[in-house]
């Protein structure tokens, strides 16, 4: 994947932060687990987009020969 695409779940993650702290200092339990849940799909397609890079680097498809 692009840099840009890491760039916007960086962001994104970020944004989920935001409004996370914003529930808390706020007591805002809605916005709260919002944002919680917005950082943590921000998080898990981060995970996914350095995942896919690892595997173009380091391709195994299990067909290489046993030495």
């Amino acid at each position: 994947m692009s840099i840009w695409e890491r760039a916007k779940a960086k962001v994104e993650e970020l944004v989920g932060r935001a409004e996370e702290v914003y529930g808390e200092s706020h007591g805002d339990a809605a916005a709260q687990l919002h944002g919680e849940a917005h950082r943590l799909e921000a998080e898990a397609e981060e995970d996914a987009v350095l995942g896919e890079d690892d595997v173009r680097r380091h391709p195994d498809d299990g067909a290489a020969p046993v030495r």
